[in-house]
């Protein structure tokens, strides 16, 4: 139990249903909608699109979205990929040509066909309650009427200002008067209204067909892209075959490669291997975290890729071997070499949404432009701002991330799910693109390994080798002798350089009847049950 007479907050406990998101009125409208009649899938939907309006820095109808769900309190776990792929007409050689040696995020190169409104309509065909145009109404009210900036929202969006004026439309939808609105200032998105309006009445069509996709084609032709409207037309996510590994009891489901879930299941194999006699931020224990990370994201910068087009060891890299291995190769006093990472520029900002229904259907829902506002292009007709997903992509020869015509990239956003004895038991998330696998395996260690609440989990520091820098970022709430300790050890320290990620997750108690939420302090949201 918390100590209450500090500053917190407390889990959330209800019986009925209960969401939790990174923003208030996404928390508010998903709850609405489970007592509207609408189940965990409805409600999940409902709360991503009011996102894409009030959190535009984080998310938004030009980007992708990943889910895995659990129906009727069961632990059978369905997943689904709605990644985006690159146009058919994309050439790594053409852009290496060009000189390109990366893909910077203010390029057309850098957007990748959107795939979060198909992966929603065919979610909301195969597993929803209630119409799309229900769903939808409410983000299309605040995005024609206005809605109030939220704190952490503008400091995201204060971070974004120079990638924002670079263009004219986008200057002038999100830096009103030159600046980002302040806290409290009501920001209006009508082209945005006008076409989420289309897809609540005529669905997927209205965004991928018409004169939506050809105002984004427009936007990116014009810059040098080369979409085509048979790409957008062509966009199509899948279901998968989830992936799983087991942790003190409980079975945890990622989505397959292209995302980076398997290294999340990779560092809890190899948490496994780490003794919890340290408590969470002692600094053996912190050290060894911190190594782990390095070493499982090197293995997901040599391997992880789109498997329709790359061969990913999936079932080698979960391997107890390969855990043991990875965990033996941790020095316990000092910091190891850091690998030269592949992947030049990982996201900060994303959506992680938490529901769960009366009837115990369970929905772990993860939507992103990747940046912070993507690639700050924004097809102005329609209001569709447009992710920065093919950042993700190498342009080294013959890796198995390399850009390639119709190849979805290296993903990092990853829903997760736990079960147990035929279960569900929580869905949950972590955002911040690099960080999320580390994030992964630290929420669930904190819990099963140290005895944390859902919400205390997430309340404690947090720490994470950056890929393109040779440091660690660190919360500035690790004790002092810890930070000491680390850097005896070798390790460059970021000290309090940025919060770091954002969780919600919702804890299903099946023998009480109750569930439990939480909501990362770190965020504008909140968890809220009834």
């Amino acid at each position: 139990m918390r100590d209450f007479q500090r500053p917190g907050r407390s889990p959330v406990f209800a019986s009925s249903g209960m969401a939790a998101t990174s923003h208030p009125l996404s928390t508010e409208v998903a709850v609405r909608t489970l007592q509207a009649g609408g189940n965990a899938l409805d409600a999940a939907i409902a709360a991503c699109a009011m996102q894409c309006v009030v959190e535009p820095g984080s998310t938004g109808i030009g980007g992708d979205c990943f889910a895995l769900l659990a129906m009727a309190g069961g632990d059978r776990v369905h997943a689904y990929n709605g990644s985006g792929r690159a146009p058919a007409a994309t050439s790594a050689d053409d852009l290496r040509a060009q000189g390109v040696e990366s893909i910077p995020v203010h390029s057309p190169h850098a957007v990748t066909i959107p795939g979060a409104v198909e992966a929603w309509s065919r979610l909301h065909h195969d597993h929803g309650r209630i119409g799309l145009d229900r769903i939808l109404q409410p983000a299309i009210d605040v995005a024609r009427n206005g809605y109030p900036i939220a704190p952490r929202t503008r400091f995201d969006w204060l971070e974004q200002r120079d990638l924002l004026a670079r263009e004219d439309d986008t200057r002038t939808l999100f830096l009103p008067g030159g600046e980002p609105p302040a806290v409290g200032d009501i920001h209006h998105q009508p082209q945005l209204a006008a076409t989420l309006e289309r897809i609540a009445t005529e669905g997927a069509d209205a965004f991928y067909t018409g004169a939506v996709a050809e105002d984004m084609v427009s936007c990116l032709r014009t810059r040098g892209g080369v979409h085509t409207l048979a790409d957008f037309a062509a966009a199509r996510g899948e279901y998968v075959e989830p992936i799983a590994t087991d942790f003190r009891g409980y079975r945890v489901w990622e989505c397959p490669p292209n995302g980076q879930g398997v290294i999340a299941l990779l560092l809890l194999n190899i948490f496994r291997e780490l003794p919890t006699t340290d408590g969470p931020l002692g600094l053996n224990r912190v050290h060894a975290e911190i190594e782990a990370a390095k070493l499982a994201c090197a293995q997901r910068d040599a391997l992880v890729a789109d498997p329709a087009l790359a061969d990913v060891p999936v079932r080698d890299l979960l391997s107890r071997e390969r855990a043991q291995a990875l965990a033996a190769a941790i020095d316990p006093k000092r910091a190891g070499p850091r690998h030269p990472p592949v992947l030049t520029r990982v996201n900060q900002d994303t959506v992680t949404i938490s529901v769960v229904d009366r009837e115990g259907n369970a929905v772990s829902l993860i939507n992103s432009l990747f940046n912070p506002f993507g690639s700050g292009l924004l097809a102005p007709r329609s209001g569709v701002l447009l992710q920065s997903r093919g950042q993700a992509f190498t342009l080294e020869p013959g890796h198995p991330n390399e850009i390639a015509p119709g190849k979805r990239p290296m993903h990092t956003i990853i829903p997760g799910m736990i079960t147990q004895g035929g279960r569900v038991c929580m869905p949950f998330g972590v955002m911040d693109g690099h960080y999320q696998p580390l994030g992964h395996a630290q929420l669930l260690a904190r819990m099963f390994d140290f005895g944390e609440d859902i919400q205390s989990a997430m309340d404690l520091a947090r720490f994470s080798p950056e890929p393109d820098a040779n440091g660690i970022d660190i919360e500035n709430q690790v004790p002092a002798a810890v930070i000491a300790g680390l850097q005896q050890r070798g390790h460059p320290l970021n000290l309090g350089a940025r919060p770091i990620g954002g969780a919600q997750a919702i804890w299903i108690d099946h023998d009480r009847g109750v569930l439990i939420g939480g909501s990362d302090a770190r965020k504008d949201g909140c968890a809220i049950g009834y």
